[in-house]
């Protein structure tokens, strides 16, 4: 099972992702990808690394090594809670700003399409045979007022495809407002629009801080 759990700044996506994750069995692994880049982002970290259960594990390693990481750790682990895409190809997308020529672009951009690509499917590949759940959390950026630098629009639209990537490769999409979740996609009726069912309700019933 592959559950794609997207949503906007402060959504409540997170906070929905791990309360899943709680629900579940077994042992648990966090994949952080957020890198301590300045005192906000550490602050950032923080209140997420406080979240977590003490009996999770958590994985922090170089950024280009995400999609091998998941495939070995999904033989050791049930669950394995992805936070977040975003993060993740925002690293790829900052070292792959060498050149602003788009035939250039266009290969660096098929390359992290790529990669995400890889964490999905090298995840299945390995739970093929024994039920393992991997949850991967993802942002919402294409909603807001249109960037105003070429750099941000380019960033928006490949976030926009990563996300098409994920949901298209995940057995199920939930999308995340105001900490209420939407079911998106489903594994039996793929497409299937609307709110979210009994057990996502039930998950978002907790107050969300």
């Amino acid at each position: 099972m592959i559950t794609f759990v997207l949503g906007g700044s402060a959504s409540g996506k997170s906070e929905f992702a791990e309360r899943i994750a709680r629900e579940a069995r077994g042992r648990i692994i966090y994949l952080a990808t957020a890198d301590e880049s300045d005192a906000e982002m550490e602050s950032r970290i923080a209140v997420h690394k406080a979240r977590r259960p003490a009996s999770w594990d958590t994985w922090e390693g170089p950024v280009e090594t995400l999609p091998d990481a998941t495939r070995k750790l999904a033989a050791g682990y049930d669950l394995l809670l992805l936070d977040c895409l975003t993060t993740y190809i925002s690293a790829l997308f900052m070292s792959s700003q060498a050149s602003d020529d788009e035939i250039a672009w266009a290969e660096s951009e098929k390359k992290i399409l790529n990669s995400v690509s890889e964490i999905f499917t090298g995840f299945a590949e390995t739970a093929r045979d024994v039920p393992k759940h991997l949850i991967v959390v993802s942002d919402e950026v294409g909603c807001g007022v249109v960037p105003a630098y070429p750099m941000g629009r380019r960033f928006r639209d490949l976030q926009g495809r990563a996300n098409q990537t994920a949901a298209a490769l995940s057995d199920e999409a939930v999308f995340v407002a105001a900490g209420l979740p939407f079911r998106l996609k489903t594994g039996s009726i793929p497409g299937t629009y609307g709110s979210g069912d009994a057990a996502l309700q039930r998950v978002a019933a907790h107050d969300i801080s």
